[in-house]
């Protein structure tokens, strides 16, 4: 059994990490051009945003809210909105780009999709038992 600790550590981690890396400057790395890669690395972000959060909130006791869903959805597309609008006025080396917040979004959803998946999955698990 992992305590809720860990799940609110590492989605917290997961986060900064995220604001690190979008206000990071990477011009001195060597460039890989591989046709969309930065969109598919919003995409895993924000798909793993939403499984950590979601799992923090999900395993507190205290939030078993019938919306969590939509919450953490919202959390990260908001989250990454203003990452965005961040990078576009707080930066010279980055911009916004409403590619990157489709690619979060897209991310945050799948990653819901997989969650509802998931749980059916192992509610049937459980009741064929």
């Amino acid at each position: 059994m992992v305590p809720k600790n860990a799940y609110f550590w590492a989605a917290l981690s997961w986060t900064f990490l995220i604001v690190g890396l979008c206000f990071c400057t990477f011009s001195d790395i060597p460039q890989v051009r591989i046709a969309d890669l930065d969109k598919l690395v919003h995409f895993t972000f924000h798909f793993v945003f939403v499984f950590l959060w979601y799992l923090y909130f999900s395993k507190n006791e205290k939030s078993q809210n019938p919306n969590l869903k939509t919450f953490v959805v919202l959390g990260s597309f908001f989250f990454g909105f203003l990452i965005e609008v961040g990078q576009g006025i707080l930066t010279k080396t980055r911009n916004a780009d409403f590619l990157d917040v489709l690619a979060n979004s897209t991310g945050a959803i799948i990653a819901i999709i997989l969650i509802v998946c998931l749980e059916k999955f192992t509610n049937l698990l459980k009741n064929n038992k």
